[in-house]
């Protein structure tokens, strides 16, 4: 059985707010095996997002802890979550947050050279090559559709060799055609080099296709499927 890659124990968020004390995620539990696919479901509201920002180290909770790829988050500051994340981690958003003064190429290339990766150039393309955007390289992203810039996104994520992917509302701003083309590439990525798969999604199909599904209410686990 492969070992664990992430490990939530006692997962708790509170925050502020003008009624109060508001908690946001109750309790949670988790244990991923490495190179596994995660969706987390429910409805607006109802802790994903928070979860999966603590799951990545982007945030802390208010009490549990996290261990991400063997290390422990608690009472890291953020310097130090954000060398954990830069060695370990891709993301992919529902806003592909691509830099417009980038072309495609440059845009993958950058987290390479910000590693001082001598073949930053190389393996951007050949990521590039892979989402089959291997003739847009030049391009830059309002030069291209909402699923192009996912793609690009995509292979900006798993430009690193990431451990762990998370991916908050991957299909959320493109049409059903491109976003089962979006999930096809998300899981053939994963199956081929072993990435594991956190979804933060909306869309049941999509959920349905990972190997475990937790589903959130109003920051509590309800169920877990296997």
């Amino acid at each position: 059985m492969n070992p664990s890659i992430l490990v939530a124990q006692n997962l708790s968020k509170v925050v502020s707010s003008a009624e109060g004390e508001l908690t946001i995620l109750h309790g949670l539990d988790l244990d991923l095996a490495r190179g596994a696919s995660l969706a987390i479901v429910g409805s607006s509201g109802s802790g994903k997002s928070t979860l999966l920002g603590l799951l990545a180290g982007l945030d802390l909770p208010s009490a549990g802890e996290v261990a991400l790829a063997g290390h422990s988050l608690a009472g890291l500051d953020e310097d130090r979550r954000a060398r954990i994340r830069a060695e370990h981690v891709g993301f992919v958003f529902q806003s592909f947050q691509l830099l417009d003064t980038l072309d495609a190429l440059a845009n993958v290339m950058l987290p390479l050279e910000l590693e001082g990766r001598a073949d930053a150039r190389e393996r951007a393309r050949e990521l590039l090559e892979r989402v089959g955007l291997g003739q847009r390289l030049a391009h830059y992203p309002k030069q291209l559709s909402g699923g192009e810039q996912q793609r690009v996104a995509i292979a900006r994520a798993f430009a690193a060799e990431p451990d762990i992917l998370f991916a908050d509302e991957p299909t959320g701003n493109l049409d059903s055609q491109t976003g089962e083309r979006i999930s096809d590439l998300l899981f053939a990525l994963n199956q081929e080099r072993g990435t594991t798969l956190v979804l933060v999604t909306h869309d049941e199909r999509l959920a349905r296709r990972c190997q475990r599904l937790i589903r959130l209410e109003a920051g509590r686990l309800v169920a877990s499927e296997p």
